[in-house]
């Protein structure tokens, strides 16, 4: 006998569209006038189709290549994938598995050589379809932008939205979010834009804002992108026609009239969350709320700023900072920089330390941990590791032993459980319907059907639980990897860390150790190492 498997999918929780449990019954229907009453079902409430990064989805292709069911069956096309690649390897990979594929809406059937090819048709529409709705809504936003509202996301700092009411052309309220200023706030944006047109750096403002204790908006230490940031927004520039040209000569679309007084606000710069769009495709749109810098402070700062911009300080990495990136303040659990001593006349060379971010960028008045001698340090840790090789064995055989204690029998043992009650619920669910089939009293068929209903949904949870331990399981299986890599990493220490080179000197510390503390008042050292179970 045939097994089916029924794949629902809503986007959110809305009272829009077809429901789960609609779609669902909608699917038992179809499969019953196929002369299939035995399936599987798979439910994802709150996903978007635009990927296949469901739990559920994931878990029925587990299930495909298991060949636990013979046919997949969705309400409507799009319930599956919105993504014509997506669908396309979905289709590779149930032919793969000699499962076929129903749409119960579109009535498509990939058990036919037609079905299959409208099959594809229909995805490509329903894609071109998808894409279409993006870019009207794109272009949308984009002409919302040119009224210079606010379109959502966090506010820079200085502001917070607030909605306006208002009537549109055909005297309909609508509602629009425009930023309002924070008094405490912009005055601490006026004060960064006077200090780098003073320092004309980006680590002496941090200092300062260090040294005075002065926060961000989220009440986190200001670093130098997070000023970066707020000195290169033109929310806080008052638009005149010089800023328009300024803004334009990179190549950015700049929208509005130029009055002096409101600022700007930047639009379409980031493909959603992440990169940065080409800057032609960039709109900057005088916006509702009032700027607070004078145009010609605000293009002065932006020339420093891309006349200083080869020139900004990194974290210290050169060939002497065998610890960079490993080595911490233990006082602040700030990071730790590599700085230079005096010239030694002798060696020809430099004496390295490492120095405590926090202490240098706040002028000691935010820590003050003394510095730690490179070439001492290193030593230091490079001979514990050495230490610990020389008991290796004993090392590894414990991690070994603490890797078979995670095959966790108790696991196995639940599992085993859950899928006896699943078939015991299935046996009763089969039982139960054959008696409904044989009854003529109503009463009794809706006790039956109560009872059928419980069972599935009990029969839904328990395959729910079954995965989580499952994903239990898989984490168990990544720390016993762990554990190994390891094991490995102690053991390989000893016989390749003097004749590798610099950078792989940094990997094979990196392999084992965590983080390193260093504590100048104690002249204490301590060794965080990487936890095999992590």
């Amino acid at each position: 006998m045939k097994v089916a498997a029924i794949y629902s999918r809503k986007s959110k929780y809305t009272g829009k569209g077809e429901s789960i449990d609609n779609q669902i019954s909608i699917c038992k229907d179809y499969l019953e006038r196929m002369g299939i009453s035995d399936y599987l079902i798979y439910e994802d409430e709150g996903f978007s189709g635009k990927n296949v990064k469901r739990p559920e989805f994931q878990r029925m292709l587990k299930d495909a290549k298991a060949k636990k069911f013979d046919v997949l069956i969705c309400y409507r096309l799009d319930r599956v994938s919105r993504n014509i690649a997506d669908f396309a390897h979905l289709i590779e990979l149930l032919e793969k598995y000699t499962i076929n594929f129903i749409s119960v809406s579109e009535q498509f059937d990939t058990s036919s050589p037609m079905g299959r090819a409208m099959m594809y048709i229909a995805s490509v529409f329903a894609q071109l379809e998808r894409e279409t709705i993006a870019e009207r809504i794109k272009d949308n936003m984009l002409e919302l932008a040119k009224g210079g509202r606010w379109l959502g996301g966090e506010t820079p700092t200085g502001f917070k939205s607030v909605p306006i009411i208002y009537n549109d052309k055909d005297g309909k309220q609508k509602k629009m979010f425009k930023l309002e200023p924070i008094k405490e706030e912009l005055e601490m944006v006026k004060l960064i834009f006077q200090l780098y047109l003073k320092h004309k750096s980006l680590s002496q403002v941090e200092k300062y804002l260090l040294k005075n204790n002065i926060k961000t908006k989220n009440s986190t230490d200001f670093v130098k992108m997070k000023i970066k940031t707020i000195l290169n927004n033109p929310a806080y520039v008052k638009a005149t026609k010089e800023v328009f040209d300024y803004i334009e000569s990179k190549g950015i679309t700049v929208i509005g009239e130029p009055n002096g007084i409101n600022g700007l606000l930047l639009y379409n710069k980031r493909k959603g969350k992440g990169e940065l769009k080409d800057k032609s495709l960039w709109v900057c749109a005088v916006a509702k709320h009032e700027g607070i810098i004078e145009a010609k402070d605000w293009i002065e700062v932006q020339k420093i700023l891309e006349k200083n911009k080869e020139k900004a300080p990194r974290l210290g990495n050169s060939k002497f900072g065998l610890l960079s990136g490993i080595i911490r303040c233990a006082k602040c659990k700030s990071t730790m920089k590599v700085i230079y001593g005096v010239l030694n006349e002798k060696t020809g060379e430099k004496p390295h330390y490492y120095s405590c971010t926090m202490k240098l960028n706040s002028g000691k008045t935010r820590c003050s941990n003394k510095n730690a001698k490179g070439d001492e340090i290193e030593e230091y840790v490079i001979g514990t590791l050495k230490n610990l090789s020389l008991d290796k064995e004993k090392l590894i055989n414990e991690l070994l032993k603490y890797q078979e204690s995670l095959s966790s029998k108790s696991l196995k043992d639940e599992v085993e459980v859950i899928n006896s009650q699943i078939r015991q619920n299935e046996k009763s669910i089969d039982n139960l319907t054959n008696t409904l089939s044989l009854t003529d009293d109503s009463n009794l068929s809706k006790i039956l059907l109560q009872k059928i209903d419980s069972l599935s949904k009990e029969n839904l949870n328990l395959n729910k639980k079954l995965q989580e331990l499952k994903d239990t399981h898989q984490l168990e299986v990544a720390r016993k990897k762990k554990i190994e890599e390891f094991a490995k990493s102690v053991k390989r220490f000893e016989t390749l860390f003097e004749s590798a080179s610099f950078e792989d000197k940094k990997m094979l510390l990196k392999d084992i150790i965590d983080t390193i503390y260093w504590d100048g008042d104690s002249q204490t050292i301590d060794i965080k190492y990487k936890e095999a179970g992590d």
